[in-house]
């Protein structure tokens, strides 16, 4: 029997052992992670991105790919190819990067559609169909997707039906002062992920995500979270409002939020925490709407005007 608890401490712990000054961003992090979901990384280079998907992945023991995206990647450099054997006169299946526990998709705005429809497969049904043959891929399996939101030249925007797989979308930002001097520090003799170690292994990963499942959801919180949702759908400032796949994703969210709390129910402020996250990135605002209403703004201006249930 796994110790949750300590689980869930032993891996924050671990994680902030190489990503400094992040706090609420290794949060959501774990909170994906747990809610078995697929997080977009959505900022500038050279903050800690592929560092945070490292570091997860070899914190829970798990094997780590990258995929660096360019505007001549293939499906087959996704997926995998089948190769012709002439020892054996038959197809050998060789797996792409996208066979591992975390996948780093790194500029995935690069990548052509083909491409991206290829990952789309394995995010939403974990798995991969390579020459009409179907090949699962492990039971724990995450995508890591960066994308630089200042460069748009060479870019393939990621359409509605791909940004509605991911999870959640979060910000890393600039580490202030303080994290960043301690981050020249740890790299003076080598970098502190080449010394981190497993604090858990892939069985004890699944015992987590399946306690998740366990943390208890009202009916007065489940009515409050698609309340949230349903009131993305009637904003005149969206063109675009929420899926129901969102109401699902805002409770699981806030399921996995509640037990890193150490919680075994879940509350409105649970919700509310994990929504800009959950949401923002699932709505899509008017054409000619001002600069305030960005999709983070409605969000925070429902979370103010929506009822909270007592």
């Amino acid at each position: 029997m796994i110790d949750t608890r300590k689980a869930l401490h032993d891996l924050s712990q671990n994680l902030a052992r190489v990503v400094f000054g992040k706090g609420e961003a290794l949060m959501l992090s774990l909170v994906t992670l747990l809610g078995r979901g697929h997080l977009l990384i959505e900022d500038v280079p050279g903050i800690g991105k592929t560092v945070l998907a490292r570091s997860l992945a070899q914190s829970i023991k798990g094997e780590f790919k990258r995929l660096q995206c360019t505007p001549d990647l293939l499906p087959s450099d996704v997926t995998g190819v089948s190769i012709f054997d002439q020892r054996t006169h038959s197809f050998e299946f060789v797996p792409g990067p996208v066979f591992a526990n975390v996948l780093l998709a790194d500029e995935i705005n690069r990548a052509p559609p083909r491409a991206q429809s290829a990952l789309l497969e394995s995010m939403a049904e974990q798995q991969v169909t390579v020459d009409g043959r179907t090949h699962r891929l492990p039971p724990v399996f995450m995508v890591i997707a960066t994308q630089n939101p200042l460069e748009f030249q060479g870019t393939y925007p990621l359409p509605e039906a791909q940004l509605d797989r991911f999870f959640m979308r979060i910000r890393l930002g600039y580490p202030d002062t303080g994290a960043e001097m301690k981050m020249i520090r740890s790299q003076e003799h080598g970098h502190p992920l080449d010394k981190l170690e497993p604090v858990i292994g892939l069985e004890e990963l699944a015992a987590l995500q399946r306690a998740v499942e366990d943390v208890r959801v009202s009916d007065d919180v489940a009515g409050y979270a698609l309340s949230l949702v349903q009131a993305t759908r009637n904003h005149p400032g969206l063109a675009l409002g929420a899926s129901p796949r969102a109401t699902l994703g805002l409770l699981r969210a806030a399921q996995a939020f509640a037990l890193i709390l150490g919680g075994d129910f879940i509350t409105p402020q649970h919700v509310k925490k994990v929504a800009p996250q959950v949401l923002s990135h699932r709505i899509i605002p008017r054409s000619g709407a001002s600069s305030a209403q960005t999709a983070e703004a409605i969000v925070g201006e429902l979370l103010a005007s929506v009822r909270v249930p007592a």
